[in-house]
């Protein structure tokens, strides 16, 4: 087994002549990581937003969630839904929809992005 190694100091930043002539000022650390705004507290709540609020608008189910991410406005997902059932069920037509939600899960705006086949595969271009 090999020795342990001896703790490093910590480095210390200086004095400089701002923090002498301005005691009452607290010391500068780095900023942490930006968090949500208060809200939704997490994706599976988003996601269930997302779809739920998205089935009340078209009157009909959604099949998935195929994308949710966070952003500076709330939550932005893409929902599947199946527009017009068919059988056999590979040729149901499909649609992408984009759903923007507020920070507290509300839906802000919705869009159709595409329209597909059930059993079309996207290819490569």
């Amino acid at each position: 087994m090999a020795a342990a190694e001896p703790a490093r100091p910590r480095r210390v930043r200086p004095l400089t002549a701002d923090d002498t002539e301005r005691p009452d000022r607290p010391p500068t650390r780095p900023t942490p990581a930006k968090r949500r705004p208060a809200g939704i507290p997490d994706a599976a709540s988003a996601m269930r937003s997302a779809a739920g609020q998205l089935s009340q608008l078209l009157g009909r189910t959604p099949d998935s969630v195929s994308s949710l991410k966070p952003t500076e406005e709330g939550w932005e997902a893409q929902v599947e839904v199946v527009e017009l059932e068919r059988i056999p069920d590979t040729t149901s037509v499909m649609a992408s929809y984009k759903v923007a939600l507020s920070p507290d899960g509300q839906l802000v705006s919705y869009e159709r992005t595409r329209r597909y086949s059930r059993g079309m595969i996207d290819r490569p271009t």
